[in-house]
Order: structure tokens, then sequence, then C-alpha cells
């Protein structure tokens, strides 16, 4: 049966099995981006983030791809190549195994358009430093390399990587970096040599010394242009960059991301880079505990189809109001004339449940007026404001893990629910929890659905398993799929293809 499709045939069949328009989708998630629900081991339900969403399908690919070249040996000459496209780690040590395989077999790393060595041992394990031999060699022999995440911290090692990257790795499309605040003229450099990037995120964490003491040099003079650059991802300590980038050109910039976590001082001004990037926003996503000038903001992004900021948010009422301190809140100075998806962040203290809820009992004033904010921010959401407002969507996995465990709002909470539910649907406007169900939609409703996950770690791929049967010949094996299996396998794939949601911006890849 294999030899009877073209090889050409057979990659695209089993790309389709493996998901592979997922993995190599240049585009980063976003806070408008689906989480789910999932059995737990430990709680009768667990939320899944976009990220544990793309781990876990990165897993589930790699159980099918081995599967697959397990099954024939024409199978698994077509698929040596197909099993090293992306290559996905937890624990960084594996890539020195990597090195000496890519070394020994110099074509592979050729194949290889995604490298992804994500993080399950927050502040545990391992530093990414002690590595960075290993990884650098390994992006020296991945020239095709077009997504490059690391989710681990990196410090001293990242100059040599950028270095490498902008040197090997021509192609690359995607990057996602974690890094000291203080290393941000390494990024600037690396990012003046990347430049067919797409999609980039940087998370910077606080700086090892004084921000007072950190200093660009050279690189405060780079006016980078980025001619691919569609969005942009900025986490932490961020205000350094924010200003460098409002210089810059980015003429293709769709989607700006900004999550300043829950710090409350010394905020990036946005408003210049939105005045210089802004008109060709679509999508635009703040959030930050302090408020910012939400009209202005507005104003300065006239294309925006989707929007998300904090709910918690003290909007200052419209000017005429300003006197009596009590005004209606209104998000715009003139009706937004195309968003049509609002996120909204926070909202912790809305529905009376979880760690707000128990921290309010000492201090119900505190509580009460955040509630008060809430309730005046939600009824700005009009379509005066926002004529072709479709939906509302509650981003906060937080708030819908404490109303599942609580099994619904509490007190004033369910109030509160049942008022914003019944505005949005007398505006025909979706009001939505982060997995895009309706809020107060709890897992317990759903028909339970039985997974049979296979975890499969990737350093299985480096053992150098033999299969000795012939073409014709099926055997059974202990936990591997017959071709029965795979053709329910791509059935799923295009189901799962017809039901995900189309995300608010779309990137233009070539």
């Amino acid at each position: 049966m294999a030899q009877s499709l073209p090889p050409e045939l057979w990659s695209h069949i089993f790309g389709l099995a493996a998901d592979e328009d997922t993995i190599f989708y240049p585009g980063l998630p976003t806070s408008m981006t689906q989480s789910s629900w999932a059995r737990s081991l430990v709680t009768d339900w667990q939320l899944r983030t976009p990220r544990d969403l793309i781990n876990m399908v990165q897993r589930r690919s790699y159980a099918t791809k081995k599967s697959i070249i397990s099954t024939c040996r024409s199978w698994r000459c077509l698929g040596l190549e197909f099993l090293v496209r992306y290559l996905f780690f937890n624990d960084p040590s594996k890539l020195r195994s990597l090195t000496v395989l890519l070394t020994s077999n110099p074509s592979l790393g050729w194949w290889t358009r995604r490298l992804h060595i994500t993080h399950f041992l927050y502040e545990r394990g391992p530093s990414l430093d002690d590595f960075e031999a290993a990884l650098t060699a390994v992006l020296t022999q991945t020239p095709n390399l077009e997504i490059f995440i690391v989710d681990w911290p990196l410090s001293r090692a990242f100059g040599s990587i950028a270095d490498t990257l902008g040197t090997h790795c021509k192609n690359l499309r995607t990057a996602h970096w974690h890094v000291p605040a203080e290393l941000l003229p390494k990024v600037i450099w690396a990012l003046d040599a990347l430049p067919l990037l797409v999609s980039l995120a940087v998370e910077f964490d606080a700086p090892l010394k004084d921000c007072d003491m950190l200093t660009l040099g050279s690189a405060q003079d780079v006016k980078l242009h980025l001619p691919n650059l569609q969005q942009l991802i900025l986490r932490g300590y961020s205000a350094e960059f924010i200003e460098q980038a409002s210089g810059w050109s980015l003429p293709l910039l769709r989607s700006f991301s900004f999550d300043f976590g829950n710090k409350r001082e010394d905020v990036p001004d946005v408003l210049p880079f939105l005045g210089t990037h802004g008109t060709s926003l679509l999508f635009l996503d703040l959030d930050c505990i302090p408020a910012l000038d939400i009209r202005t903001i507005l104003d300065l992004c006239p294309l925006l189809t989707a929007f998300s900021f904090n709910l918690d948010w003290k909007i200052p009422p419209i000017a005429q109001n300003a006197d009596t301190g009590d005004g209606s809140i209104v998000f715009t100075n003139r009706p937004h004339e195309h968003i049509a998806h609002i996120g909204l962040h926070g909202l912790l203290f809305a529905f009376g449940v979880g760690l707000a809820s128990a921290y309010a009992t000492p201090d119900p004033l505190s509580a009460l007026l955040v509630q008060r904010t809430n309730d005046k921010n939600f009824a700005a959401l009009t379509k005066a404001s926002f004529p072709r407002l479709e939906r509302v969507r509650v981003l906060s996995p937080t708030v819908l893990t404490d109303l599942e465990r609580a099994d619904g709002p509490q007190g004033s909470g369910m109030e509160r629910w049942e008022r914003w539910a019944g505005m949005c649907e007398s505006k025909n406007i979706r009001l939505e929890d982060c997995t895009g169900a309706l809020l107060g939609t709890l897992p317990q409703e759903y028909e339970e659905e039985e997974e049979d996950e296979e975890e499969v770690e990737e350093d299985e791929f480096l053992e150098d398993n033999e299969y000795s049967y012939t073409d014709d010949e099926e055997p059974a094996r202990p936990g591997g799929v017959g071709l029965s299996e795979l053709r329910a396998l791509l059935e799923e794939c295009r189901r799962m293809s017809e039901e995900r949601e189309d995300p608010p911006f779309a990137l233009t890849y070539r």
C-alpha cells in the first residue's frame, strides 16, 4: 500500500494526521485564543491554557509520527525527515543528544522548521545557559528553521544564540524569547539581523541591576525596519523596548499585545507607540493594573476589530459630568466602526468566588468599589460606542476556574452575572468565558469525553529502533497504531479543523 501512492501525497497525509498546520502556523497565541476544559487527576476539571494546548498538540503529533514510521519499512524511509520537522523538549539536557544525532546525520537538520523548548520546572531545574553550546550547535545545523520558541529564561547565553540565529537561520519567521531587561540591546541587534520575522514575543524579567543604570549603547541609535512583522507581544519590564519601538518602521504590524503583570508602577507609555503604529492595528491587547487613556487609544487605532483591556480600570467620566464625580462612562470619543470582539481582563472580584472573595471579607469596601467600577464599565459596552460589537469575552482563566470550583457565582455575583447576561442578550452580543462558551456554562454540563493520550518524551526518537516486517503487513504492536487508527486520526483532524475558531486577525505568511 505504501508504494501505491507517490511520496508527496504520503507526506501531505502524514502532515494532516500530525496537526502540522497548527504546529507550523507562524502566529503566537493571544489572550483571545481559547482555553479548554479537561479531566484532571487532582481536581474534577482542569483548564488548559493555549500554551498547554499547543504543547499537547506537539506531544500528540510526535506520538502519531512515531506510529507512522513504525507501520512499515517504506513509511519509515519516508518518515525520518518528517519526524524531525519540529523538535519539542521540556528538558534542555536532551539538546546534547540531539547535537550528536544531527552531527552524525547532517542532512536531518535541513528538514527542521520548528524548535520549541518549553519550561515545566518553574524556578527549578537547570539553567538553559548551561546548554548554550549545545543549543547554538543545533541552530547551526537547522538552516531552514522558521519557528524558535524558548520558554526557559535566557541570560548570558542569549548573545551567542542571537548571533547564531542571525547568521544561520535567515528564514526565521517566529520567535519567543525570555530575557532580563538589561539584555534589550542584544534583543535589538538580534532583530536587526532577522528581517523576515512575522511574529515576535519577548518577555522581559526584572533587571538584575538598578533600572537607572541600564544603557542601550549603540543600539539606541538603531532604527529597525522589520518589513514583515505582523504580531508583537511584550510582557514584563518592556518600557524601554516600547519607547525604542515607537521610532521603528513596522509597516505590516497588525497585532500588539502588552502584559505588565501585577506591577503598578513605571507603566510604559504606549501612546507614542500607538501614535506611530496604531493606524494599521487590527488587534490590540492591553493588560495592566493602572488605567490607561482608553478613549485616546481607540482614536489612535481606527481599524481595530478586536480589543482587550482591564475592566477593573477606573475610567474617568465624560468631560461634561466630571464635576459631579459620578458621570456615565463612555469608552470612545466617537463610535468605533470596526471593533467586533472585546476581551475583558481583571474581574477577580466580580462574581464573589475565589481568593478575591476571601480577601474581600475583611475589607468589603475595597471589593465593593471594584465591583462598582466593573458594573459601570460593563454598562459602557454599548452599540452606540461599538456598532459592530458581536462578542464580549471574559479572559481570565482564574475567574473561570474559581467559578467552576464554587459551582457558579456566589452572593451578589449571581445577580451581576444575570444582569450582564441580560444586557448582552438584549443587544444581540454573545457573552463568553475564555473557552469560547457562554459565560456561566461550566464543564459539568458537557458530556464527558474520555481521552487516551499517550505521553511520549522527545528523547525517544533518539533511540535506534529497527522494524523487519514487509510493506503489506500490519503486525500487532504493543501501543502501536494500525491503518484503521490512522484513518480515524485523519477524520479527527478534519473535525478539529472545522471546529477551530478563526483568529480575530489573520497573518499573511509567505
